[in-house]
């Protein structure tokens, strides 16, 4: 399942998520910290949704209430309550 997650609270505009069985297929940002983001996107693709969202769900940016991780952990759960 796929989707075009609209970020708040950060330097990215978008998340693009795909997730099949349980595992996250393919992720990539829109707009932020484009090395950073890369590498996140790498570090995730093939694992489980449920240790992604245990590894980085609450992450923030300075004084910012989420970041880029978190937000990705957003989509994640709205992924799942559309599927």
């Amino acid at each position: 399942m796929k989707i075009l997650y609209k970020t708040q609270g950060t330097c990215s505009s978008h998340i693009e998520l795909e997730v099949e069985d349980g595992r996250v297929k393919d992720v990539s940002f829109w707009g932020g910290c484009n090395g950073n983001l890369k590498g996140i996107c790498s570090l995730v693709r093939g694992m489980k949704t449920e240790e992604v969202l245990s590894r980085l769900e609450g992450i923030m940016c300075g004084h910012r209430p989420t970041s880029c991780p978190d937000q990705l952990c957003k989509a994640i759960r709205r992924l799942s309550e559309e599927g």
